[in-house]
């Protein structure tokens, strides 16, 4: 190759680059901004799920102890209308966090919740029913007590799903 030839490529080489080079910068740029883009939307998400999660895991511990706290009420023969009104709350805030959590919880953590959910739902019928006066045979504020007691696994094996889908390690 003579030195001509040299001289030419190298005078196309630089054309080129000169040409190529905010072509490449708008490429680099572009791509930078797509990867920042993908990062906080999955920050985002995270954050959603992670809010999600605390208050599914405050609310059935909540709606939880106020069952208890209720059980022990009625069987103790001294429960009240503001009793029964914070039992109805805890309630209404454990269904409202699972509804909000359904949109953005993997199905292992529904499930969890739903299991869950079987437990609290029927020591709640059953106090509402031991309450009015109409509980079934074998129902009583003391036998619902030890039913309630099934939900406390139940709540740990919820709450250390969502620890690990959090990617929180013991």
């Amino acid at each position: 190759m003579g030195a001509a030839t040299a001289a030419m490529v190298t005078a196309i080489v630089g054309v080129l680059g000169t040409l190529l080079a905010p072509l490449v910068t708008t490429w680099v740029a572009k791509r930078q901004r797509a990867e920042e883009s993908q990062a906080e939307e999955a920050r985002r998400l995270f954050e959603e799920r992670r809010a999600a999660y605390t208050g599914m895991n405050r609310a059935s511990r909540h709606f939880h102890t106020m069952l208890k706290d209720a059980l022990h009420r009625l069987r103790d023969g001294v429960y009240t209308d503001d009793a029964r009104a914070q039992v109805e709350e805890a309630r209404r805030d454990y269904r409202d966090r699972y509804a909000e959590a359904q949109m953005v919880v993997p199905e292992v953590v529904l499930t969890a919740s739903r299991e869950l959910n079987v437990i609290l739902a029927a020591v709640d019928a059953t106090a509402k029913r031991v309450d009015r006066g109409l509980s079934r045979e074998g129902e009583s504020a003391d036998q619902a007590l030890l039913d309630l007691k099934a939900a406390e696994p139940a709540l740990t094996a919820m709450r250390r799903i969502m620890r690990e889908d959090l990617g929180v390690a013991d």
